[in-house]
């Protein structure tokens, strides 16, 4: 087994049993979680000018392991069967949702940008560790059509509302409803039954049309959540028809 290919197993897709591999997720994810928790803690005040060198050494460190990484998948991934070309298998692999996640986690500072927001950024890299993340991946994924459809029918209910709320209100309440932009801030609190109470009609018609958006609302919302609902189901059947199981005593082999 060449050097390569046993790098790629070790960082990409490890067997069953393979320690090193192991051990190198375990680092990754470690450094990750580290690097959220000084976010959190650095966002107080008095941690802040208490640690300031321990957060500068801790941001340098992991800009030099997350920038290692990356290289080290971009030249190793020639290994797996759909990246086999030097050159052009290397620039579809780095154009792979999880290669750009990746390159995400430190290219933005080495443009100057604030490394408080760079930590947020390498969250996105938990879901290569996390199977429970990688199985919502492959939900969403897998009802992206319908998803889609929902949204826009939630956009046009959006802006369909937020236009008859505008000319409801526009005389009687200008200040809250002066244009169609300021009453979609309304109908977005209303539809998601957020409720703030920053802004409400006080025309009957308006008062009227607002209880009917707000039961809308419920409904309207539910659609993405039965959607992924039933998605996660089918994602657990499928997996259990996947594995075999003994005929006499129904235990998984």
């Amino acid at each position: 087994m060449s050097v390569r290919r046993r790098v790629y197993e070790i960082i990409e897709t490890a067997n069953p049993g393979d320690r090193s591999s192991r051990l190198v997720d375990v680092c990754i994810l470690t450094l990750i979680l580290v690097n959220v928790a000084a976010l959190v803690l650095q966002s107080i005040p008095e941690v802040d000018r208490e640690y300031t060198k321990l957060f500068r050494n801790l941001e340098l460190a992991s800009l030099v392991v997350f920038t290692l990484e990356y290289c080290i998948r971009i030249w190793s991934c020639v290994e797996a069967r759909a990246f086999r070309a030097p050159m052009l298998g290397r620039l579809r692999f780095a154009c792979t949702p999880m290669a750009l996640i990746d390159l995400a986690a430190f290219a933005p500072a080495y443009l100057g940008l604030d490394a408080r927001f760079i930590r947020i950024l390498r969250l996105l890299k938990l879901s290569r560790y996390i199977r429970a993340m990688q199985v919502f991946q492959r939900v969403l994924i897998r009802k992206r059509m319908e998803l889609m459809v929902t949204l826009i029918i939630i956009l046009i209910l959006l802006v369909f509302t937020s236009c008859l709320m505008y000319f409801a209100e526009r005389h009687a309440n200008s200040d809250q409803f002066g244009s169609i932009p300021a009453a979609m801030w309304w109908s977005i609190v209303t539809l998601t039954t957020v409720g703030y109470g920053d802004a409400s009609p006080i025309t009957p018609l308006g008062q009227t049309f607002a209880g009917f958006v707000a039961i809308l609302g419920i409904g309207m919302f539910a659609l993405p959540t039965s959607i992924l609902g039933a998605a996660f189901l089918e994602e657990v059947n499928d997996k259990q028809l996947a594995k075999p199981f003994c005929p006499h005593c129904g235990k998984e082999i």
